[in-house]
C-alpha cells in the first residue's frame, strides 16, 4: 500500500473518477480543499494543485520535474500496471527536465513559430469552409453532431499536413489518439493501444525515410539520421516526439471547439454579445479555455526535493503532483465568486490551460488560430444554429481530457422533426 501523503487537515484521498463524471462538482471539492490536497489517479497518489496562484509558481519551479525516471522513485514500480503508463514513459519534451527539455523543445519549436503558424491560416480556412459545406448538407431538423462532423476532423486534417500523415494513417491515428485519453481502459488495454500506436509511428517514418517530403516528420528524421552520433535526437525520442505532436495536438484542440461552441449554445445572451461586436473571437476563445480547460487534470510532475507549501502542507521529494486545470480555471482567488460563469467580456482571462512556464505548449497559437477560425465560420455560416432540444450533454470518458461524447445540435436551429 502506498504511504499516506502528510495534510494538516488530515483530509482524505480524493479519488478522480475516470470516467470524467461530475466534473464540476469534482472542480468544486479541489478548490474547497485548499492550494494541495492528496488524491487518488487510478491507483496513484499525487497532490492535485487547483489553486492557480500556486500551480503557477510550481510550473515555473525548478524543483519540480516531469522526468519521472529520475525523479520518481515509485516510477518503475507503478508503471507495469498503471493505465497512465505512457503519459509518463514517453521520452520526448512532455517527460524531460531540465537541459534534455530544452534540447528537445528546441527542435520540435520551430514548426511552431508564429510565422509558421501564421502560413498555415489559409489552409485552416479552405478545411473549416470544407468541413461546412458538408454539414450543410444535412436534411433540415436533422440532428449533426458538431463534436464528429467539426471539432474532431479539422484538427486531425491540420496536424496530417503539418507531420505529412497519409490518409490511409489518419483515422487509425484518431481512434488511437481517443484511446490514449480515455481512463477507463485497463492496464492491458492501454498498452495495447500504445503499442498500436507505436506502430503507425514507425510505419510513418519508414515511410518519410523512403519518401522524404516538406513536413515535420521529414524534418525531425532528417534531424536525427545526419546526426552521427544520434545526440540531437534518439530514435526512441523520434518516435515519442511524434506520438506527442499527434496527440497534444488534436485532443485539446477537439475539446477547445466543442466546448466553446457549447457555452455559447447555452449561454445565448454571450453569444448575443459576440455578435453585436463588443467583444471578438479571441475574446471567446480564451473564455472558453478558462471556463472549461480542454485537460482537466494533467499527469504527472515530481518534487525533485521538499517543498513547503502554504498551510504547513509539504511536498515530499519524490512524490508526484497532479496539475488540476480545470478547478484552477474556476478558482476564485483569481476570479472572484463569479469564477464558474462564462463571461466573454471578462476583463481578466489569464488562465492555465495551456500550462505555464519551460513546459508551457507549443501548439497553443495554432490551437487558438483553429478555434478561432471554426468559430468565427460556424456562426456566420449557420446564425439559427442550436443544441438539439431536450439533450444532455455527457463528458467523455476520461478524468483528463474535458470535453463532450458527442454535441448534437439543429443547424436552422428548428424543432427536431419540423
Amino acid at each position: 500500500m502506498e504511504p499516506q501523503f502528510e495534510h494538516p487537515t488530515h483530509c482524505p484521498r480524493l479519488v478522480l473518477d475516470p470516467a470524467g463524471r461530475g466534473r464540476d462538482a469534482e472542480s468544486a471539492e479541489l478548490v474547497a480543499r485548499g492550494p494541495a490536497t492528496p488524491v487518488d489517479i487510478l491507483g496513484v497518489q499525487a497532490w492535485a494543485v487547483a489553486d492557480p496562484v500556486l500551480l503557477e509558481e510550481l510550473l515555473k519551479d525548478p524543483r519540480v520535474s516531469k522526468d519521472g525516471r529520475q525523479h520518481w522513485p515509485r516510477f518503475a514500480q507503478v508503471v507495469p500496471n498503471w493505465p497512465l503508463a505512457l503519459w509518463v514513459t514517453a521520452r520526448n519534451m512532455f517527460t524531460a527536465h531540465g537541459a534534455d527539455h530544452r534540447r528537445l523543445r528546441r527542435l520540435v519549436g520551430a514548426a511552431f513559430a508564429a510565422r509558421q503558424v501564421a502560413a498555415l491560416a489559409e489552409r485552416i480556412e479552405e478545411l473549416t469552409a470544407a468541413l461546412l459545406d458538408e454539414l450543410a448538407t444535412a436534411p433540415p431538423g436533422t440532428a449533426v453532431d458538431l463534436r464528429e462532423r467539426l471539432a474532431h476532423p479539422l484538427p486531425i486534417q491540420v496536424i496530417a499536413q503539418l507531420l505529412g500523415l497519409p490518409d490511409a494513417l489518419r483515422d487509425r491515428f484518431r481512434d488511437t489518439v481517443d484511446r490514449v485519453f480515455d481512463t477507463t481502459l485497463t492496464p492491458q488495454e492501454s498498452a495495447a493501444n500504445a503499442a498500436a500506436f507505436y506502430a503507425m509511428l514507425d510505419q510513418l517514418t519508414a515511410a518519410k525515410r523512403e519518401r522524404p517530403g516538406q513536413d515535420m516528420t521529414s524534418l525531425l528524421i532528417a534531424v536525427r539520421d545526419t546526426e552521427g552520433d544520434g545526440s540531437a535526437l534518439t530514435e526512441e525520442e523520434l518516435r515519442d516526439t511524434l506520438l506527442l505532436i499527434v496527440s497534444a495536438g488534436y485532443e485539446t484542440t477537439v475539446n477547445l471547439i466543442d466546448n466553446a461552441v457549447a457555452l455559447l449554445l447555452t449561454h445565448p445572451d454571450q453569444l448575443d454579445v459576440v455578435r453585436a461586436g463588443k467583444v471578438g473571437w479571441d475574446d471567446v476563445v480564451e473564455e472558453a479555455l478558462r471556463r472549461e480547460a480542454p485537460v482537466a487534470h494533467l499527469p504527472l510532475r515530481y518534487a525533485v526535493e521538499d517543498i513547503a507549501l502554504p498551510g504547513g502542507v509539504v511536498i515530499r521529494q519524490g512524490e508526484a503532483i497532479l496539475a488540476s486545470y480545470a478547478a484552477a480555471g474556476r478558482h476564485p482567488v483569481r476570479y472572484g465568486d463569479s469564477g464558474g460563469d462564462f463571461d466573454v467580456t471578462r476583463p481578466v482571462k489569464d488562465h492555465l490551460a495551456f500550462g505555464h512556464g519551460p513546459h508551457f505548449c507549443l501548439g497553443a497559437p495554432l490551437a487558438r488560430l483553429e478555434a478561432r477560425t471554426a468559430l468565427r465560420a460556424l456562426f456566420e455560416r449557420f446564425p439559427r444554429l442550436a443544441l438539439l432540444p431536450g439533450v444532455e450533454l455527457e463528458p467523455v470518458e476520461s478524468l483528463i481530457s474535458n470535453g463532450h461524447r458527442s454535441l448534437p445540435v439543429l443547424l436552422g436551429g428548428e424543432a427536431a422533426g419540423a
